[in-house]
């Protein structure tokens, strides 16, 4: 980047002061993203108690919605020149990393839950004997589709960080590539949690050990879903040009989060399907 280019992105800013850092314009998407979330969180609700899907399909409408419409914006702020300067790029990527650690939390949540009631099955509400799993819950054998899943988002990791190198080395070819199997990938795993959860050998709705499996594998497939539509976004920025080996912070969060969600499958893996196995499993 010349000098002048530089002295551009250092002096330019909406507010009309000599500053490194972008202003952002006012946005409708902080409340508008925060009602949809609201409204999958009632939707699950509503799933669980009352059997009704209307409001988690809304909210899910909306959140798709407002995704769309933020990741616009962004865009565009990435495409106009003096707006994203090197102090503000770095920025973005502490934010990024500060918002995977609070992803991390989350699941450490969930697996406080099933650790508590694995260790000490005692404290199981109802329970005739101190054992986990359960008395009469069959589980999923680990080495059926989880397993298969597992070799999955392993792989993707890999076709990932091919498109991130490739980037790097201004293979425009092969980051394409190493984007649509990681999105191809993505949908496979995605397809095969659905179909195990439609077989699944317990309902959600019978006992401590469906819930805390639905909600910690659950909420690891929704961040699956929202990884593939990142990579798909980076997918289309890509084929349009967007990315250069200086300047692709978009994929470079994409691939971030991906690896994390790869991470936790693995504990989950590890410690729900494998440690946390019945005697008795279905295949």
């Amino acid at each position: 980047m010349s000098s002048t280019t530089e002295t551009h992105e250092i002096t330019y800013a909406p507010s009309g002061l000599k500053q490194p850092y972008h202003l952002v314009e006012p946005s409708p998407w902080p409340i508008v993203g925060a009602i949809g979330g609201l409204l999958v969180v009632l939707g699950i609700i509503f799933v669980a108690h009352y059997n009704n899907y209307i409001t988690l399909v809304i909210g899910l409408l909306w959140v798709l919605g407002t995704m769309f419409g933020w990741w616009r914006d962004v865009l565009r702020e990435s495409r106009t020149p003096g707006l994203h300067t090197p102090i503000v790029r770095l920025g973005m990527r502490y934010g990024m990393l500060l918002f995977i650690s609070s992803e991390v939390m989350f699941f450490v949540a969930f697996f406080w839950a099933y650790f508590n009631f694995a260790l000490f099955p005692e404290n199981v509400a109802g329970a005739k004997v101190a054992v986990w799993p359960p008395q009469g819950i069959i589980t999923v054998d680990p080495f059926g589709v989880p397993f298969l899943n597992t070799m999955i988002l392993l792989l993707s990791g890999t076709t990932v960080t091919w498109a991130h190198h490739s980037l790097l080395q201004n293979d425009r070819k092969g980051l394409l590539q190493g984007l649509a199997l990681t999105i191809l990938l993505g949908l496979c795993f995605t397809a095969l949690q659905a179909n195990e959860y439609a077989h699944s050998p317990f309902p959600f709705r019978g006992g401590v050990y469906p819930s805390v499996f639905f909600l910690a594998t659950g909420f690891h497939g929704f961040h699956v879903i929202v990884g593939t539509l990142f990579l798909t976004v980076c997918f289309f920025r890509a084929l349009a040009g967007h990315f250069t080996p200086e300047r692709h912070f978009g994929l470079e969060a994409a691939a971030w989060y991906w690896h994390f969600v790869d991470v936790v499958w693995l504990f989950l893996f590890s410690c729900i399907y494998w440690w946390g196995q019945a005697p008795v499993t279905a295949g």
